[in-house]
């Protein structure tokens, strides 16, 4: 069985490879999410803040894939279901399910509901992936292939920010 830590302990995890990361004391490695039964990889600085999923108050006339609105600590942020946004079911609201404070970098309230966190993945163990196609929507970057078979996709935070479609919640 694995070892369950806290979220506390995790974010404090985290924390402390970020400021090794910025030393130059590790390899590069990417923030690990999962989202519709799709892998995604995000830089550590893109990444924000993950939190677990709170209530969301629904937002009349917006389109399916806006989940709501959160209160983190005081501050509204926007929420859209990542794996909804993609023409995927929506992401179940369960105890794995997670916020990802992707927008706080650009200073953007917006987060990313998904379906869980993976931890951090080193570049190291992935490889790039032969038979992925190039994707038109300009917030999809590399793809790879980890050593189970995974395919991962990266995500390009700032990108995806400013896409039309992501920007344009309203019916």
């Amino acid at each position: 069985m694995a070892k369950r830590i806290s979220l506390r302990e995790f974010q404090e995890s985290l924390t402390d490879r970020l400021l090794l990361a910025e030393q130059g004391q590790v390899s590069r490695a990417l923030l690990g999410v999962e989202s519709g039964h799709n892998f995604w990889l995000l830089d550590l600085a893109d990444s924000g803040e993950v939190v677990p999923l709170t209530t969301l108050t629904s937002v009349p006339l917006t389109k399916s894939w806006f989940a709501g609105v959160a209160n983190i600590r005081g501050t509204l942020y926007s929420v859209v279901d990542f794996a909804a946004f993609m023409g995927l079911e929506p992401t179940p609201r369960n105890s794995e399910a997670r916020l990802l404070l992707a927008g706080a970098r650009y200073g953007i309230n917006s987060a990313l509901l998904v379906t869980r966190t993976l931890g951090l993945r080193p570049l190291d163990n992935l490889e790039p992936d032969p038979a992925a196609q190039h994707d038109e929507r300009p917030w999809i970057g590399d793809r790879y292939l980890d050593p189970q078979g995974r395919r991962w996709s990266r995500l390009q935070v700032r990108p995806l920010l400013a896409d039309r479609q992501f920007i344009e919640i309203g019916l």
